[in-house]
């Protein structure tokens, strides 16, 4: 499944943990990425499109759960 990243950093800027969202819209290359789960919040910068398994393995990595209801429905 298509994916874009929301890093959610802790103290120092280190990354601690990593949600994966729902992209929407065609362009790659976008600044401000937006996502399914909200109308007008969205991911800016974001780490591009990367295919992410629905069922993922990775420690300190989830999927949106709102996001993933909308890929399961």
């Amino acid at each position: 499944m298509l994916a874009v990243s929301e890093r959610i950093k802790e103290r120092g800027g280190v990354t601690k943990e990593l949600i994966w969202h729902k992209p929407v819209g065609p362009d790659p290359d976008a600044t401000f990425q937006r996502i399914a789960c909200r109308d007008t919040d969205g991911i800016v910068m974001s780490g591009g499109k990367r295919e992410v398994p629905l069922r993922l393995d990775q420690p300190g990595e989830r999927w949106c759960p709102d996001c993933l209801a909308i890929v399961r429905r």
